[in-house]
């Protein structure tokens, strides 16, 4: 029985990888060239993430800096909230919910680029950092789950990559291959087609 749980988590995030395919490579494209003229322009991307979120934006600040699949110079990314000492400061003069919000007034600049992501319907702190990014004239990418409350608070030229589907891990998960196909899309974009080996 146990197996046949596990094999059916697997079948379910194969289905939704699926069907999302079509839905999310318009607004991963989009997105891809949002984040690309950012960096070409001379601004740099802030990645934010509440809960586990933080992980996935770590994980793709650590391949915008470090390299996805290719040799290349790093790309200014920086990820908020994710500094304990950092967050220990800003909250013990504001509320936590505004700890990321205060980092992007601090290090925003009209030419960067928000990129939010949240696997839960809403999130206080995320869209206070929304609210502080659009104040900054700053672009905002959203990963998020279709339906969000954060949609709200994006402007006409923002994205919203919203994964079809209600549970937290399942979003996470398409979350984490939209990631990839970012980074790709941006190496490919920066360097042309990779030489086969």
């Amino acid at each position: 029985m146990l197996e046949q749980r596990i094999q059916q988590q697997f079948f379910d995030i194969a289905d939704l990888e699926y069907q999302s395919a079509e839905t999310l490579a318009r607004p991963i494209a989009d997105a891809a060239q949002a984040m690309l003229g950012t960096i070409t322009g001379g601004g740099k991307l802030l990645l934010a993430g509440d809960g586990a979120s933080l992980a996935i934006a770590q994980a793709m600040a650590a391949q915008l800096v470090g390299g996805f699949e290719r040799d290349r110079p790093g790309l200014a990314a920086l990820v908020l909230g994710a500094d304990a000492a950092v967050n220990a400061a800003v909250t013990a003069a504001a509320p936590a919910a505004e700890a990321i919000a205060k980092q992007v007034q601090a290090l925003g600049a009209p030419g960067d680029l928000l990129v939010a992501v949240c696997a839960a319907a809403d999130s206080a702190p995320l869209r206070a950092a929304i609210a502080a990014a659009r104040a900054k004239d700053m672009t905002i990418v959203l990963l998020a789950r279709r339906g969000s409350a954060l949609a709200a608070g994006l402007g006409e030229t923002d994205v919203l990559i919203g994964v079809p589907h209600e549970r937290a891990a399942r979003v996470h998960e398409v979350h984490l291959v939209v990631v990839h196909c970012l980074c790709d899309a941006i190496d490919l974009q920066l360097m042309g087609e990779q030489e086969p080996a």
